[in-house]
């Protein structure tokens, strides 16, 4: 019958054997640094790449679409328009009979299709887009922004022409009001 091996003296003394793997670590082994600088060059390349991307976008569109300073190109605000123009509107209803007199300031830039106004009596503001260039004559779509006391009309096409007097604007805003009467007012803006 097959023997068993004896036990060696260590074991039989309750002495556990050395283990057969030295040196072993519970840590990874360090990695190596020598594709570190090329991985980092190429993340400086590649943030360098998005950076300068999005300085040429940012020019392009601040070019795009800046308005272009005293610059007549025949589309937006001609310079004899351009500026902060304030006056006394008066309101009529179809009929011709007197509304109400109220105060404006309208505010355009030279070159640019969009402005603001402003109904300072009313406590009312909006802004300004340019919908027609005549020879004298521009025609303005009013959007109201601010109306807290729900006192003026949301969309209104504002007329602008060269005044009898220099440095004057004949203006002329025309809507329908919120029980749709047909709503006239006409002033000198200086």
């Amino acid at each position: 019958m097959p023997t068993r091996p004896e036990r060696p003296e260590s074991e039989r003394a309750g002495i556990e054997p050395p283990s057969p793997i030295r040196q072993m670590s519970l840590w990874p082994p360090p990695r190596s640094a020598r594709h570190s600088g090329r991985r980092r060059r190429t993340l400086l390349a590649a943030a360098a790449a998005v950076v300068a991307v999005v300085l040429v976008g940012g020019v392009a569109a601040w070019l795009l679409l800046r308005p272009s300073a005293g610059a007549d190109d025949g589309t937006g605000v001609p310079e004899s328009f351009a500026g902060s123009w304030s006056g006394e509107m008066a309101q009529t209803d179809e009929s011709g009979a007197h509304v109400v007199d109220w105060g404006a300031t309208v505010k355009l830039t030279a070159g640019s299709e969009h402005g603001s106004a402003e109904w300072f009596t009313l406590n009312c503001r909006g802004s300004l887009t340019l919908t027609e260039r005549a020879e004298d004559r521009l025609s303005f779509d009013y959007v109201e922004t601010y109306d807290p006391d729900q006192r003026c009309i949301d969309e209104v096409e504002l007329i602008l022409e060269p005044g009898v007097r220099a440095g004057t604007l004949q203006a002329r805003w025309e809507a329908v009001s919120h029980d749709g009467t047909p709503m006239t007012s006409t002033g000198t803006l200086r």
